[in-house]
């Protein structure tokens, strides 16, 4: 279960992105420097931390493969492209109160139809799939329709 432990960081991490983003925007009166840090940011996370990592390992110089690299690389991208969106809905005139919950609960569904598109169940979904997409997006909905006077 330490997957979940993992997970729920991860949730925990990008649950709080947006407002973090939304606030070093602000403060640095500009979306493209705010955006030039989340990629300093993802350089050293995301690079320096690996490289180390597999250098330890005696890994770094073997087990590349293109497949591999091309489908990571493109995984890298989108969730770069997501994070450029996110900061122009920011600078669009939407917030985090907004914005977040809706690309939260869109994301999941994105996730689960292309997933099983990708890789067709075999059997057929629980009814209860369905009823969960109805209500992510009827949450979505409200969050947006109830949402906190600014």
């Amino acid at each position: 279960m330490h997957w979940i432990a993992l997970a729920l960081g991860a949730a925990l991490s990008w649950g709080l992105y947006g407002p973090a983003i939304h606030q070093g925007q602000v403060k640095l009166g500009s979306p493209f420097r705010a955006l030039l840090c989340v990629g300093l940011a993802y350089f050293v996370v995301g690079v320096i931390v690996p490289v180390v990592a597999l250098m330890a390992q005696g890994e770094l110089a073997k087990g590349w493969t293109t497949d591999g690299v091309v489908g990571a690389t493109g995984a890298g991208a989108l969730g770069a492209i997501g994070a450029v969106l996110i900061i122009y809905a920011f600078r669009a005139g939407g917030v985090p109160t907004y914005v977040m919950p809706l690309v939260f609960g869109v994301a999941p569904l994105v996730n689960v139809a292309y997933t099983m598109a990708q890789h067709p169940p075999k059997e057929s979904p629980n009814p209860l799939l369905w009823l969960g997409f109805v209500l992510v997006a009827a949450g979505a909905a409200m969050v947006l329709y109830f949402k906190p006077a600014a």
